[in-house]
C-alpha cells in the first residue's frame, strides 16, 4: 500500500471539519457525532457509553477483541467568576496554557449559543519594564464587551461555562497541519482512516475490531477508564502525539529526540507490553514503515496506561504522532507522520493473530 495513496480529499475534509468543531473535556458529544457519521460505512455497529465516549465495532460476535484508540477531547477553560464590572475569571478544564492566553479571541459556550470574548492585557505602555507581571491563573480574565455581572449574565454566561479557542485548520508548507485540537483529534481521525482502509480494501480480521474515540483523557484518562471495563479487551493499540523535541526551548536530554516528518513514534515504558510493542516494531521494518523511540519514566500519560492495568492486564501499546506546539492554538504535525501512523497501526492488525496471548511465558 502506497503511503501517498492513503489520504483521500474526502479524508482531509473530513480532517478539518473534525478539527474545527470545539469538543472541550465533558462536552465531546458534538465532535462524537460527526466522527460517528464518518466512521459508520467501515463498522458493523457502535457503542457509547454515559460520559459520551464512542466505539465503531467490526466483528462484534468474535471472542477476542482488538482496541484501536485515540481521544476526543481538546483542552479548555470554565468561567470560574465574574466581577461586577463584567470581566470573566477561569479556571483550566485540562491542561490549558495560562502563558498564550492574552489578545486571544475566544468562544464562551452557553445555552444561548456562543458567546465572543478576548482574553485583555494591559497594553506595554502601562506595565512597569523593569517588573514585567507574568501571566498568571489568577490574572487573565476574558472580556466580552460587557460593562456590568447583569449584563454578562444576560448573554447567557454563568460560572460552569466552557470556553475554547476559536482557531481553525491551515495546511503550510504544503504537509504540514496546524490547529488547535490536533491533541487529539487526530488520534481519532487516524483510528477512523484504519477503519477505512480495511474496509477499502477488504480485509477481514479473524477478531473483532474496537475503535474507540475516548473522552475526557485531559483530566487524567477518565473515558478510556470506563470504556475499558465495558469492552474487556485483550489488546488495545492507543495512538496520541507526543513532543517534537527539536524545536527551541527544549532539553533533548530530559525530552528524549523526537522530530515531525521522521515517523512514528514508538514508546517503551512499563505500561507497554513488549511482545505487543516488537509486534509493531517488525511491522514497521518489515513494511519498511519509518519510526522513533521514545522512553517514558512510570507512566506514558496517555490512555494506553488506562488500558494496560484494566480488567487484570490488557496487552498494550502506543504509536505516537510527533507534534509541535502542544497545548498551544497552532499545534503542527507532519502529513507523512500523520500517514504513516495509519499504515503502522493497518499494517499491525493485518499481522496480529486471533488470539495471540503476548505471554512471555509461552
Amino acid at each position: 500500500m502506497s503511503t501517498k495513496s492513503i489520504l483521500k480529499k474526502s479524508s482531509i475534509d473530513f480532517l478539518e471539519n473534525y478539527l474545527n468543531n470545539a469538543s472541550p473535556t465533558g462536552f465531546e458529544s458534538e465532535g462524537q457525532k460527526l466522527w460517528m457519521d464518518y466512521l459508520k460505512p467501515y463498522v458493523d455497529t457502535f457503542i457509547t457509553d454515559t460520559y459520551g465516549t464512542a466505539v465503531g465495532v467490526i466483528n462484534p460476535e468474535a471472542k477476542y477483541k482488538v482496541v484501536i484508540e485515540g481521544h476526543a477531547d481538546e483542552i479548555a477553560w470554565y468561567v470560574n467568576y465574574i466581577t461586577d464590572d463584567g470581566l470573566i475569571y477561569v479556571i483550566r478544564n485540562g491542561g490549558s496554557d495560562h502563558q498564550i492566553a492574552p489578545s486571544k479571541r475566544v468562544n464562551i459556550h452557553t445555552k444561548k449559543g456562543i458567546v465572543k470574548g478576548v482574553f485583555g492585557w494591559p497594553a506595554i505602555h502601562t506595565r512597569n519594564r523593569s517588573k514585567e507581571e507574568a501571566t498568571r491563573i489568577d490574572n487573565i480574565f476574558i472580556d466580552c464587551g460587557c460593562m456590568t455581572k447583569e449584563e454578562v449574565e444576560k448573554l447567557g454566561v454563568h460560572v460552569g461555562c466552557v470556553i475554547t479557542y476559536p482557531d481553525e485548520f491551515m495546511i503550510l508548507n504544503n504537509d504540514k497541519f496546524v490547529c488547535r485540537a490536533i491533541d487529539n483529534r487526530m488520534g481519532g481521525f487516524m483510528i477512523a482512516e484504519v477503519a477505512r482502509l480495511l474496509h477499502e480494501n477488504k480485509k477481514k480480521l479473524p477478531f473483532g475490531l474496537y475503535i474507540v474515540n475516548a473522552v475526557q483523557e485531559e483530566v487524567g484518562l477518565r473515558g478510556a477508564e470506563m470504556i475499558t471495563q465495558t469492552i474487556k479487551p485483550n489488546v488495545a493499540i492507543v495512538t496520541d502525539v507526543c513532543h517534537d523535541t527539536t524545536t527551541p526551548m527544549i532539553d533533548k536530554k530530559i525530552e528524549g529526540e523526537t522530530k515531525i516528518g521522521k515517523g512514528p513514534v514508538v514508546t517503551y515504558a512499563p505500561a507497554v507490553q513488549n511482545n505487543l510493542r516488537e509486534l509493531i516494531i517488525d511491522t514497521a521494518e518489515k513494511n519498511k514503515i519509518p519510526f522513533q523511540r521514545l522512553a517514558s519514566s512510570r507512566v506514558t500519560g496517555t490512555d494506553t496506561d488506562a488500558f494496560a492495568y484494566s480488567n487484570g492486564g490488557v496487552a498494550s501499546a502506543l504509536i505516537s504522532l510527533p507534534l509541535r506546539y502542544m497545548h498551544t492554538t497552532v499545534e503542527m504535525v507532519h502529513r507523512d507522520d500523520v500517514e504513516n501512523v495509519i499504515k503502522l497501526i493497518y499494517e499491525t492488525l493485518l499481522k496480529m493473530e486471533n488470539n495471540e496471548t503476548f505471554s512471555y511465558f509461552k
